[in-house]
């Protein structure tokens, strides 16, 4: 593909983000920022969020990731059920009581300051790391596809990709994103089915055909029943439901969607049909990767060292030029469905959590302040990114995954502490105990063959990071209850 043709295609859609975040942000004020007027409709939230939650992880690294685990990666798939059926059930409830702004306002309300700022403090952390893998993701697939055949250097992919993102966001914020997140869906989905058809075609496959070369290949297996094994399927199931509650559930980015819609109603229908949907999409994401592979050795093809290159390498190199605008639509839809609104939760967290800037007054003064904060991410996003590119070995999804059992695992075992017990901890310990739990998981997983036999710890271990922080919470509670 041409330098000219990409251009044009990522000039077009931004112009589409940038048409929606003006009209959306006509009638916008300080709060519309971070609530959306609590006036978005529970179907649009729902289809947003599909996008938002596949990212350009799912995208790229997912059918990628076939070459190495085949579909086993489905086996957390069907766990994410289990832990949304959990969101609509226990959380959403307790936050739509609430009225929170940002869900870590629970724990201030029910251990107290150092709680609550811990609690935002580490999703923080985790959503910093998150975005920048994600939006790393993407900057290199852009560098790929365009500023390379210019000589530019991957830093300023990257700031250019982050600047284009600020600017339809700072605005409207959330009230924006839930729209912005539908367009960006729809053409991730749609970017992946024409993908297919065109692989098929290349194939002489007809719908059968799809079918059964994907079921025959070797890449098709969904189920690890060896309890050793990383991708074992209790540990992927058990994992995937824990994942789907501590990153959509006590995840500020995905739940500040959920509290933009009218009522607890609203928001739990956007809850289940969103999570009904999502397992069909993830099929369809793994049956491309299966047949990106069956294409790659008919063909010829080497398979790139790191699988995440596969897609971006043959849908701009080997595909027509419209399969490759195709895969440009998809991909720059991916990164920014992911990207903004963690940019956005960012600055909503920080602003309400640690500046209190839903209680200023003066909305001139908090917009500034809040804009601030905005730039202030976006520069830190960029930095982390820089670095990561320079240290990254290994497939982005599994990155993410593995940060994520360190990062929320305390966030975790707060939550389950104050959901589940009527204890009173020492609020001024939790912050010790959410940093302790994290480093006995890193040394307990590093050591866990010698340890346990053989036995290799896989995402689970958000579970363990999780019960430790549980564990140290009780051990320093106190025998006054409290009613939550």
């Amino acid at each position: 593909m041409s330098p000219l043709i990409v251009s044009a295609v990522i000039a077009g859609y931004f112009m589409l983000l940038v048409i929606i975040s003006y009209f959306t942000g006509r009638k916008s004020n300080a709060s519309s920022f971070f609530t959306g007027d609590r006036k978005s409709p529970w179907y649009l939230v729902a289809f947003g969020m599909i996008g938002a939650s596949l990212s350009g992880v799912t995208f790229i690294s997912v059918p990628g990731d076939v070459g190495n685990i085949e579909f086993r990666y489905f086996q957390m798939v069907l766990g994410y059920l289990v832990g949304y059926f959990v969101i609509g059930t226990i959380l959403l409830p307790l936050y739509y009581k609430l009225n929170l702004i940002t869900i870590y306002s629970y724990l201030n309300k029910r251990f107290g300051i150092f709680s609550y700022k811990t609690g935002s403090g580490f999703f923080l952390l985790s959503r910093v790391i998150g975005a920048s893998f994600r939006l790393f993701l993407v900057a290199k697939v852009l560098q790929i596809a365009f500023f390379d055949a210019f000589n530019i250097p991957f830093w300023i992919t990257v700031a250019i990709t982050i600047l284009l993102i600020w600017i339809y966001t700072y605005k409207a914020g959330i009230k924006t994103i839930v729209w912005t997140d539908t367009l960006q869906t729809l053409f991730m989905i749609l970017a992946v089915i024409v993908s297919i058809i065109i692989i098929s075609n290349s194939l002489d496959l007809d719908f059968s055909g799809i079918v059964k070369t994907v079921k025959t290949s070797k890449y098709s297996s969904i189920f690890d029943w060896d309890w050793k094994s990383n991708t074992y399927f209790f540990k992927q199931f058990t994992a995937g439901a824990f994942i789907a509650i501590v990153m959509t559930g006590l995840d500020q980015d995905m739940m500040q969607k959920n509290l933009t819609c009218r009522n607890l109603k609203d928001a739990q229908k956007n809850m289940f049909w969103f999570s009904i949907v999502l397992v069909p999409v993830n099929l369809l994401f793994l049956s491309l990767g299966a047949l990106l592979y069956v294409y790659a050795h008919k063909a010829g093809i080497e398979i790139p060292k790191h699988t995440d290159e596969l897609f971006p390498r043959l849908a701009l190199g080997e595909f027509s030029i419209f399969a490759g605008i195709v895969f440009l639509l998809g991909i720059v839809a991916a990164a920014f469905s992911s990207a903004d609104s963690a940019l956005t939760s960012l600055t909503t967290s920080f602003s309400v959590d640690f500046l209190n800037l839903d209680k200023f007054k003066d909305e001139k003064k908090a917009k500034k302040q809040r804009t601030i904060v905005h730039i202030s991410f976006s520069v830190l996003l960029f930095f982390v990114i820089v670095i990561f590119e320079s240290l990254n070995d290994q497939s982005v999804i599994t990155s993410v995954f593995k940060a994520a059992s360190y990062t929320y695992g305390p966030i975790l075992g707060l939550f389950a502490f104050g959901l589940f017990t009527k204890l009173k901890t020492k609020d001024k310990i939790v912050p010790f105990v959410a940093i302790l739990s994290p480093i006995i998981c890193f040394f307990l997983n590093k050591y866990s063959q010698i340890i346990f036999g053989g036995y290799k710890f896989g995402f689970e271990l958000l579970i363990i990071n999780g019960l430790f922080t549980f564990i140290g919470l009780l051990i320093f509670s106190g025998r006054k209850n409290v009613v939550n």
